[in-house]
């Protein structure tokens, strides 16, 4: 299935673009893909095994913590957009 990456702020520069199409097994769930992006770039959105609470990781708009978290399913088409964490005041 091929997946929207998009990334925002510090992830962008890691990547080194704003957004990447990438082809995934079907079955692959929002953790696989993150883990694959962890390895190749370094992007840091784990913590214990289980997502980042600052971090925000949305599927097609939706924050996956609302979903199924890291076992968020993904599907052909899907836009994953990836968040670091926001400061301000």
């Amino acid at each position: 299935m091929e997946l929207t990456l998009r990334f925002f702020a510090n992830f962008r520069e890691d990547v080194g673009q704003k957004e990447l199409e990438r082809e995934y097994p079907d079955a692959s769930t929002v953790g696989d893909v993150l883990e694959s992006l962890t390895e190749e770039y370094g992007i840091d959105v784990f913590e214990d095994g289980d997502l980042r609470p600052q971090i925000s990781i949305m599927k097609n708009g939706t924050d996956v913590v609302h979903i199924d978290g890291r076992e968020t399913s993904l599907s052909d088409g899907d836009k994953l957009s990836i968040f670091p964490p926001v400061a301000g005041g």
